[in-house]
């Protein structure tokens, strides 16, 4: 698999090289034992979501390393592409940790950013396969007509070609389709370091493959158990899964704007940019990292926000969750509204304290008392005071209850829509951090962890999911009217959360009932 990943590198150098040195190009030196050939005439890329989650770049590896192995052609040049620039590749803190696991350089890889597809189709020289979604975003769209196969578990969205193989199916993890070309195709290609890719990524989709969780399908379970039998020597699932839950949340290794940025959304009004993030350390810690205030300063100026809220999400030694939340603003104006926005909160309260212990100037930072009011519930209070902003209601500096009833479903606040409704849940990363590491988060024998996930998926199956998941909910392209046609359910760190905090009271409420008797 190394000497794949670096002669897919070694090649698109020498295409770069020749680019711009086409007298030099034949004498390059050959760095790479599989590029002892002519120079490939075509570039066959699989691509990755934008998501890049771990199962789109698991998939898109995979899948270029079976096509290089069974291509007759000699003169394709299959390159796994990950979609996403390098620089945001730390923030997949899962798929960094399985690729490292398992001896796979991150600088072998090739991120959108590395290659000039747009000049690759220009020049009649690219060819696509999508892996982990069927459709290309609208900034890609002028490339559909090289589109020459699909391997995805989401909505169909794209229309039949003849043109276009097109493998459609409903399974919890895109590698369980991967491992079923695989193993259909050319199963002597399977190596252990093959194999721990695409089992890891099936177990940790499918919530360690735990039937309550509502993602596991048969064709995941019977992929998974086949990489077992054949190789022993993998690890057990529930190792896998929690290693990999703990990769999610270790943070230990991100800078300041990294962490902002790894779950993060953006609010948009006239005046006012406004970033939420969501970390998964305690307030004090952040906030006493080296040069913080200077960082938070960096990062709006940067990015164009003039206020960035923290939502910190913890476990304490109970598993119970704490919630910390913090308010940055270098415009005291602005940081003042937003402040008495979450202070007079009533639907939810936030039940808001101030922290003793804050080093930071143009930051205010309190505790949460209301701990199942989570991101998604702090939202719809901050869009309407926006909307009240933008609309001069001088009502907007002191928070009204948010409504939402039907006769005002789809507007912000049981209003108007903003006026930058396209681009007020913009989000960087929505996959990582999609499941807080707890120990009791394992899907086992655990009756705690079976209740979870029994809530989870009702609360699913009424529509509350995240509003902004992505990649979108998988879907197959089964008989018309199937109830699974509503798709999978996306677990976000959101719901799970949510789902702890109900596990909380479901254990109190067993403790009060027991003492009774």
């Amino acid at each position: 698999m190394e000497h794949f990943l670096q002669g897919c590198k070694a090649a698109l150098q020498i295409m770069k090289s020749a680019a711009f040195h086409p007298m030099k190009c034949r004498i390059l030196p050959t760095v790479k034992a599989n590029l002892n050939k002519p120079s490939a005439v075509e570039f066959h890329v699989v691509l990755g979501n934008e998501a890049c989650d771990l199962d789109s770049t698991v998939s898109a590896i995979a899948l270029a390393y079976f096509l290089s192995k069974t291509s007759p052609s000699k003169n394709l040049e299959y390159v796994p592409v990950l979609n996403i620039p390098r620089q945001d590749f730390p923030l997949r803190t899962e798929s960094t940790f399985l690729l490292k696991e398992h001896g796979i350089s991150e600088e072998h890889l090739t991120f959108r950013d590395e290659i000039d597809l747009a000049s690759l189709y220009e020049s009649g020289q690219l060819v696509l396969t999508l892996v982990d979604h069927n459709v290309l975003p609208s900034s890609d769209s002028f490339m559909e007509d090289v589109v020459a196969s699909v391997i995805d578990h989401h909505t169909l969205e794209r229309k039949p070609t003849p043109s276009c193989r097109v493998t459609s199916q409903l399974v919890g993890s895109c590698a369980t389709l991967v491992a079923e070309r695989i193993f259909c195709g050319a199963p002597n290609i399977l190596d252990l370091q093959l194999a721990s890719l695409l089992h890891g990524t099936i177990v940790l989709d499918c919530v360690n493959m735990a039937t309550v969780a509502g993602k596991v399908t048969p064709k995941d379970s019977e992929y998974v158990t086949l990489l077992e039998n054949i190789f022993p020597d993998l690890p057990p699932r529930t190792a896998v899964f929690n290693s990999l839950q703990k990769a999610k949340f270790d943070v230990s290794d991100l800078t300041t704007e990294q962490m902002l940025r790894k779950d993060m959304k953006t609010l948009m009004s006239r005046d006012i940019c406004l970033a939420i993030s969501a970390i998964y350390i305690s307030l004090e810690d952040f906030l006493h990292r080296i040069n913080v205030e200077s960082d938070l300063r960096v990062f709006c100026d940067k990015h164009g926000y003039n206020v960035l809220i923290t939502m910190a999400i913890t476990f304490s030694s109970e598993n119970e969750p704490v919630r910390q939340i913090a308010v940055y603003s270098p415009h005291q104006e602005h940081r003042t509204l937003v402040c008495k926005v979450l202070e007079q909160a009533t639907n939810p309260p936030l039940d808001l304290s101030p922290i003793a212990s804050n080093p930071c100037e143009n930051l205010a930072a309190y505790h949460q008392g209301k701990t199942t009011a989570s991101r998604k519930k702090v939202l719809p209070l901050l869009k309407d005071f926006l909307r009240k902003r933008d609309l001069g209601d001088s009502s907007s500096n002191s928070m009204q209850p948010f409504q939402d009833n039907e006769k005002n479903k789809g507007h912000v606040g049981g209003g108007a829509p903003l006026a930058n409704e396209g681009l007020e849940d913009n989000q960087f990363i929505v996959e990582f951090g999609d499941q807080f590491d707890n120990p009791d988060n394992c899907v086992g024998e655990e009756p705690r962890a079976a209740r979870f996930y029994y809530g989870f998926k009702k609360q699913t199956d009424d529509g509350a999911e995240d509003e902004n998941s992505f990649p979108p909910t998988p879907m197959n392209s089964l008989v018309e009217g199937c109830p699974l046609d509503r798709g999978l359910p996306k677990l976000t760190a959101e719901d799970i959360l949510e789902r702890f905090s109900q596990i909380a009271a479901l254990d109190s409420e067993d403790k009060t009932t027991s003492g009774k008797k």
